[in-house]
């Protein structure tokens, strides 16, 4: 990269991070697509995610996979596959698919399907000791209503149990979980989770640009994020600088302000 010398800019911290994370959602990129992407922005990236079952469906996967790891990217299959093997009664299927991939990383969730969380949280336990465990929270369905209480209870059982992080369920539409229908955050849930539970240890699910802009305004540019599309990886790092419209007066000191538009 070229150095700007750009003064006013938030300090990011290198990879292997705990804050400032960034998850980035793979739907299906071609092997091509995915050294693309990690040549223009891989440096930027910390997990990419597998997306729901697509690790079954795509060709090349294994080639893919070796891509991200030897640009110091961790890569998990989504966690709604975890649930398919774990539904069918074939955990010991789902280790053995994970290592054929070569995946160090796993996600263990329960947003498709009843799992009572002991249970959860026994997978979670048993994974932790070969694994990076993500865990996620929050039901896939947007007529399911979770109280700030048991969020709160779950997302520190797991973390307990041996998660890495926590991920507050949002989907790729980004309408669930964490977020009302209309794709606005659920404030007073999002502000009583962060009372309760440590911020480092978030990742919140976060696809579309409105809600990237408002989770670094209210939380700083090193806030954990996930479900970034890949074209979204860039845009979302200029962001967190400031260096986007949306953010641009967020990180710069008090004395600029009177030049923010009215």
């Amino acid at each position: 990269m070229i150095q700007s010398n750009l003064t006013f800019l938030p300090d990011r911290p290198a990879k292997p991070r705990h804050s400032g994370i960034a998850m980035v959602m793979d739907k299906g990129l071609s092997v091509r697509e995915a050294e693309d992407f990690v040549e223009s922005a891989g440096h930027l990236a910390d997990f990419v995610k597998l997306g729901f079952g697509t690790s079954v469906v795509g060709n090349k996967v294994k080639e893919k996979v070796k891509i991200y790891h030897n640009a110091d990217i961790k890569v998990y299959a989504g966690g709604t596959l975890f649930e398919a093997f774990v539904i069918r009664n074939l955990f010991d299927d789902y280790l053995r698919y994970i290592d054929q991939l070569g995946l160090d990383t796993v996600e263990v969730s329960d947003g498709s399907m009843v799992m009572p969380h002991d249970v959860k949280c026994g997978y979670i336990q048993k994974l932790a000791k070969n694994y990076t465990v993500l865990s996620e929270v929050g039901s896939k369905e947007s007529g399911i209503i979770i109280s700030p209480g048991r969020w709160i209870d779950m997302m520190n059982s797991e973390l307990q149990a041996g998660a890495f992080n926590v991920i507050g369920e949002a989907r790729e539409s980004g309408n669930v979980g964490i977020y009302g229908t209309t794709g606005k955050a659920h404030v007073a849930l999002i502000n009583k989770i962060l009372a309760r539970v440590p911020g480092d240890k978030l990742l919140w699910e976060a696809p579309l640009k409105p809600q990237q802009v408002w989770f670094i305004k209210n939380f700083g540019a090193n806030v954990n994020l996930g479900n970034i599309a890949p074209a979204d990886l860039i845009p979302l790092e200029t962001l967190r600088l400031g260096l986007r419209g949306d953010t641009f007066f967020s990180f710069l000191p008090a004395k600029y302000k009177k030049l923010q538009p009215k």
